[in-house]
């Protein structure tokens, strides 16, 4: 059983790690809204970084957006064991398994939710990396995949990681269904399970535990911090697609989940802090649109949020465009929220 652990992201506010979005140009940006929350990098196969000829382009990230986890895709033990080494050597917070993946993709090389079928195995990969890095070795898994009894699944799940001193687990209160389902439909459909999570909790209380799935704003998530439904509380939260397509929410973050002042001062602020970070961007050969394509939701629910978004979608594109589009765009927004005051 395990008696002591490092602080990781089962015991903070997280954003969910998500394939072609949490780059590091996400993470930059989602970091300008909160200091606290703890960003994730997308899934990175042990493969893409072993046999892989550019570590930059998986591994890279600014020093600002610690405290940032690196999720690894994998299952052979000494592999995962020598990219968490290198993820530490890279600055990294946390190494974080993927054990929820559902993509058939994934599961032909068994990395992803199919290892929720292997418990021991998963063990054997946690206690494999903790043995050779120094920073916490945390896993996000589902609740059960398939047929699987979800109580049954998730609690054997638990008990071998508990073995290994995970140092914290985050669970998609869902199942996945590898036959049958997409992955976004995996997203949505298996019906959400939120007190089996909060029971798991009862029964390992010393492991850290956190939850995602369904969780679309910060007042839903602080629920889980709190007994529930007559059940222990959990440790931390994690919001994914509501944090991409509402990305303003995590301006509240360093308030309302760690009672500490908001990092900016409204979403102008967030705009002038960005630009110096995408002049550097744009002058190192990149383009504007790697940068805004997560920014297109800033302004969401606001008056001009819609011309913000298309102005963006159909110039940031283009050939040389730079940061007069950005702040073209911030005029239409400017313009269409005046023209709103004027008729109130």
């Amino acid at each position: 059983m395990q008696t002591s652990f490092k602080e990781s992201s089962a015991q903070n506010f997280s954003v969910a790690p998500m394939l072609d979005w949490t780059d590091r140009h996400c993470r930059y940006f989602h970091r300008q809204l909160s200091r606290k929350a703890w960003l994730y990098s997308e899934m990175v196969t042990t493969g893409a970084i072993i046999y892989g000829d550019n570590l930059p382009r998986f591994l890279g990230h600014h020093p600002d957006e610690t405290p940032i986890v690196l999720q690894l895709g994998g299952s052979n033990s000494s592999e995962l064991a020598k990219c968490a080494v290198i993820g530490e050597e890279w600055g990294y917070s946390e190494i974080n398994l993927n054990v929820g993946c559902p993509s058939e993709r994934v599961q032909n090389n068994m990395i992803g939710a199919c290892l929720m079928a292997h418990p021991e195995l998963v063990a054997e990969d946690v206690a494999a990396m903790k043995a050779k890095i120094n920073i916490p070795v945390t896993v996000k898994c589902r609740i059960g995949i398939d047929e699987q009894n979800e109580e049954e699944s998730i609690y054997a799940f638990l008990q071998a990681v508990d073995q290994a001193q995970v140092d914290g687990v985050i669970i998609h209160a869902r199942k996945a269904w590898l036959q049958g389902l997409s992955p976004k439909d995996n997203r949505d459909i298996p019906p959400l399970n939120y007190e089996l999570v909060h029971r798991m909790k009862q029964e390992f209380p010393h492991i850290p535990i956190a939850i995602n799935g369904g969780i679309h704003n910060l007042q839903d998530g602080m629920l889980h911090l709190q007994e529930y439904k007559g059940l222990d509380r959990l440790d931390g939260f994690m919001i994914g697609r509501a944090a991409y397509e509402r990305p303003y929410l995590l301006s509240e973050v360093d308030s309302v989940v760690y009672g500490q002042e908001p990092k900016v001062a409204g979403r102008e602020g967030v705009l002038e802090k960005m630009k110096p970070y995408i002049e550097a961007h744009l002058q190192s050969g990149g383009k504007l649109i790697q940068v805004t394509r997560h920014m297109l939701g800033l302004f969401h629910g606001l008056p001009g949020g819609r011309l913000w978004r298309r102005y963006l979608s159909e110039n940031a594109y283009k050939p040389n465009a730079g940061l007069e589009v950005l702040e073209q765009a911030y005029q239409k927004v400017r313009a269409e929220q005046e023209r709103m005051e004027l008729r109130a």
